[in-house]
């Protein structure tokens, strides 16, 4: 047995998701979540807590089965054809997992071996502690690593046998700022190879910058498929963070625009076909409310996030 590479004659989606249904008691954690991720796509998976997306990843994985429904990963069905479809896939998990043990280099040799690859690894493996920062911890027994070199390994485990299909379950969640920096500088590499990555995050900025298209689950269905730019695009709004001189109160007539108010600073929601900037200015100066700092900005992805899993909206697929 071979380690399995990225096979570029497949035109195969990267992950299909037929009919998927999980339930857990009197819990339906996903309610016939249908959705394709495309080969060499760089995809975010979205949703409150609860909402089906860590259900959703183990049944890819095969640790969990669906009650009904199929996924296949570059066409290989994760029951009827698990053992390939587990060799194209890397998955870098929420827990630590790993033997504490072993040195880091000698574990993920043997993870390479898991999937039957041999030495013809071993340089890779070596390019991937370089980049991780992992080089100098290479013999160092992972329960001597901090947490955040021991999410590097886990990372590495996920990669060591060329996984063509990628799996970050909130990476990042409590790292610092240079693993993050290295991971995503890392990611970026593999994906412009044609790595499809597939990332679910609390950091909405992270899926923002990262993610071509984005999948928004919530209670254990798919609310939205979207394009990044299509997502933002959907929130015709502005919002304008005003500070007020010596804390003075906004007029009743723009109360109702508030998101959020605290020591003299407000921010308005404005849907820009009804209430332009300016009128807001001019509601300002009749009432004599001055004012001392003024900011725009556009809505982002947390703002979207936070529209749509507050209500059901209407499917969009691109």
């Amino acid at each position: 047995m071979i380690c399995l590479m990225n096979d570029a004659h497949s035109d195969l989606p990267a992950i299909q998701i037929s009919g998927l249904r999980k339930r857990y008691g009197a819990v339906q954690a996903l309610d016939g979540v249908d959705f394709s991720i495309r080969r060499g796509e760089f995809f975010g998976l979205l949703g409150p807590n609860g909402a089906g997306k860590s259900t959703l990843i183990n049944i890819i994985a095969g640790l969990i089965r669906s009650d009904a429904g199929s996924i296949s990963v570059l066409g290989h069905d994760t029951v009827t054809d698990w053992r390939r479809a587990r060799r194209c896939l890397g998955i870098v998990p929420q827990e630590l997992v790993f033997d504490p043990f072993f040195k880091v280099v000698d574990m993920l040799r043997i993870q390479a071996g898991y999937y039957g690859c041999g030495k013809e690894v071993w340089p890779w493996i070596d390019e991937m502690l370089e980049r991780l920062d992992l080089a100098s911890k290479r013999h160092s027994p992972t329960r001597a690593l901090s947490g955040g070199m021991k999410r590097r390994v886990l990372i590495a485990q996920a990669l060591v046998h060329k996984p063509p299909v990628v799996i970050l379950d909130e990476p990042t969640a409590g790292v610092d700022v240079e693993l993050r920096r290295t991971l995503w500088s890392f990611m970026r590499d593999l994906h412009a190879k044609g790595t499809t990555v597939v990332l679910t995050t609390h950091y909405l900025e992270e899926a923002q910058e990262m993610c071509e298209r984005i999948a928004i689950v919530d209670k254990g269905k798919v609310r939205i498929i979207a394009t990044t730019e299509q997502l933002l695009a959907r929130n015709p709004y502005r919002f304008l963070k005003l500070r007020l001189t010596d804390n003075a109160a906004l007029p009743e007539s723009l109360r109702a625009l508030i998101t959020s108010e605290n020591a003299g600073v407000v921010e308005l929601k404005l849907e820009l076909e009804k209430q332009p900037i300016a009128s807001v200015f001019a509601a300002l100066r009749a009432a004599g409310v001055g004012i001392d700092d003024v900011h725009t900005r556009e809505p982002d992805l947390e703002d979207i996030f936070v529209e749509l899993t507050k209500r059901v909206p209407e499917m969009l697929h691109a």
